[in-house]
């Protein structure tokens, strides 16, 4: 039942950012859509399992830490920087399995999972902030500039 909630409130959170969102909101939407459909297909080919290292599951956690933390550096946003550190949590998860660091099953699975909860709430809330910029007329830029110094011309003399 938790699972089918969390897809449903997902949902909601990857809608709202489609159509209303900004660049970088709709870019964690599909950054969230596409990790959730990779999951889906795991568990079409290998059951769960957290009594040891879950190598499916570590390959879908580093494409969306890698993706949200590349969104957080290029994005005119604070909000990617949330989500981005939720994504680093289960990588330490990972990291106690590969390191043999005696956790408990239950555990694994909680540190793996309990951070994707806030993810549909931030995203929601980033959009609506999106729009509430819009409303106020504010030309807020999506996406940070690169400003690459300027060359002097050499004046010939």
């Amino acid at each position: 039942m938790r699972i089918a909630l969390f897809l449903a409130f997902l949902a909601v959170a990857v809608g709202y950012a489609a159509w209303k969102g900004g660049g970088p909101e709709r870019t964690m939407a599909a950054i969230a859509a596409t990790m959730v459909g990779l999951d889906q297909l795991l568990h079409l080919f290998v059951p769960p399992t957290f009594a040891s290292l879950d190598t499916g599951h570590l390959a879908i956690d580093l494409f969306g830490a890698a993706s949200t933390v590349t969104l957080a550096l290029f994005a005119h946003r604070f909000w990617p920087m949330c989500i981005a550190v939720l994504h680093m949590v289960p990588l330490l998860a990972h990291s106690s399995r590969i390191l043999d660091v005696a956790l408990h099953p239950a555990a694994y699975l909680a540190m793996q999972v309990a951070t994707s909860w806030p993810v549909p709430a931030i995203l929601i809330l980033a959009t609506w902030r999106h729009q509430r910029r819009l409303a106020r007329g504010a030309n807020e830029p999506c996406w940070q500039i690169s400003s690459r110094p300027s060359i002097p011309s050499i004046a010939s003399p």
